[in-house]
């Protein structure tokens, strides 16, 4: 991420969104104190990810049923024309909205639905995707344009007559992703924890409020079991408290942050229960043999090696060996890093937090057919554009569920420059790799290899 946003508007409002935040209140409490002993439960981690609501509502059965009308016109009176059944189709393919496996007539995977009739942003809104028509929890969302769904919410909220809400507020001041598939992830952990002291209480950020932004491609959740450090810098050490730091709005309170903490025991218990789905198309055996000659010989340093006996090294590769984009290595500064070491979320214990990483960790790749796009980032579309650099696409969109068997990842158009477009969200459709932080180079390391070795690994990687 970058060091500050590229979006000039946003930041003339670091006060307004400050004071938006607040408004929620501050509280003061005392120090971390000892948990009685508790069981995790993978399937009740599922049920509350689907169940219950972590962070204020983003809307209601009525203004999702009524997004449609937020769109520009074509599209608003395809959709006023359409039954509901179609028109729920529509609702879901442009937000990148998947069904739910034991509830497909129900609300989208990407949000839970407490009690109360709210509908909640959850983890698999970046957690929960399709490939190849298949949809998966656990699988990138490589279709989310939470951007969209974020503005449209709000313009419905107001035709319906909706208050505007301190969190209304704040949500328009924050990044949330240029590009369908990606999201400004991070920008929430460094915001969010700028309001919060060591012990997790509400306090007035200490410095100038910073809104880095740029795009993430969300990692599948079946790598979890394997990292002993989260995040593509893996900084921080692998745990439930880590993946909590979303649920920091000034609503929850320090006591309902720790009041969360079991439930979120049990989501890392569901995660580790996570696998990679097997490549369901032909495989040329005798040409996948040959490329896990060459995966070995050339990747597995890195990427680890897989099957029986297979292991994975958690490495640490120098960025300025790597060649990738390093507007997420460069938004979360040496400071934030070091506050998080000695806060509650390490138990003020920070050792093992990679204060300065250098890089990015090389990831699993088991299941890296289906984790299209490629790079941190999601800036290289198939797996063939990853191993033959030099035929990246300057800029792409991807189809609805399309999947390309022959280059392995992404049915993608491509383009040399994002084309005209009437609206934001028709923009972010298109990745364009020239953008802050969406650079598609380096990785490079494949280029050494001979094209008839390069073909022969692509054959292997879809087995893995």
């Amino acid at each position: 991420m970058p060091l500050a946003t590229r979006r000039p508007r946003r930041l003339l409002l670091p006060g307004l969104l400050a004071f938006a935040l607040l408004s929620a209140g501050l509280a003061v409490a005392r120090a971390d104190e000892e948990q009685p002993a508790f069981e995790p439960d993978a399937q009740r981690g599922y049920r509350h990810m689907l169940d219950k609501g972590f962070v204020p509502s983003t809307l209601d059965k009525e203004v999702l049923e009524n997004l449609w009308q937020a769109w520009p016109e074509e599209e608003r009176a395809e959709a006023e024309k359409a039954d509901a059944k179609t028109r729920r189709k529509l609702v879901f393919a442009r937000y990148g909205f998947t069904q739910r496996p034991d509830d497909p007539d129900g609300p989208p995977l990407q949000l839970a639905v407490t009690k109360a009739g709210g509908y909640h942003i959850n983890c698999f809104t970046c957690h929960g995707g399709q490939v190849a028509g298949r949809e998966q929890p656990g699988l990138p969302n490589a279709h989310i344009a939470l951007q969209s769904l974020v503005e449209d919410v709000r313009t419905v909220r107001r035709k319906l007559g909706r208050p505007i809400r301190a969190s209304d507020i704040a949500a328009s001041m924050i990044p949330h992703g240029n590009t369908v598939g990606t999201t400004n992830a991070v920008v929430f952990s460094i915001v969010l924890l700028q309001f919060r002291d060591k012990d997790l209480n509400v306090v007035p950020p200490q410095r100038r409020l910073r809104l880095p932004h740029h795009d993430l491609d969300a990692p599948p959740w079946w790598h979890y079991k394997r990292r002993t450090h989260l995040y593509i810098d893996g900084f921080t050490p692998v745990g439930h408290r880590s993946l909590m730091q979303f649920i920091l709005v000034p609503q929850n309170s320090r006591e309902k942050v720790r009041e969360y903490e079991n439930d979120f025991k049990d989501i890392e218990a569901w995660i580790k229960t996570v696998e990679a789905p097997k490549y369901p198309y032909p495989i040329d055996t005798k040409l996948a043999a040959s490329g896990e000659k060459v995966f070995r010989a050339s990747c597995a340093s890195c990427h680890g090696t897989y099957g029986e006996g297979g292991g994975y090294p958690n490495r640490l590769v120098p960025i300025a060996k790597l060649g990738t984009d390093r507007a997420r290595l460069d938004a979360i500064l040496t400071s934030d890093r070091e506050t998080y070491s000695k806060s509650w979320f390490t138990n003020y214990d920070p050792k093992g937090v990679r204060t300065d990483p250098g890089g990015y960790v090389a990831p699993p790749l088991d299941g890296i057919w289906a984790s299209a796009p490629y790079l941190h980032n999601g800036a290289v579309p198939t797996l063939h554009h990853l191993l033959f650099p030099d035929e990246r696409p300057k800029v792409w969109r991807r189809s609805p569920t399309g999947y390309d068997t022959e280059r392995v990842g992404l049915q993608v158009e491509t383009a040399e420059k994002v084309p005209e477009s009437k609206t934001k969200h028709e923009r972010r459709q298109w990745f364009d790799t020239t953008g802050h932080g969406k650079s598609a180079a380096g990785h490079d390391f494949p280029a050494k290899l001979s094209k008839p070795q390069r073909r022969a690994l692509l054959e292997y990687l879809k087995t893995l």
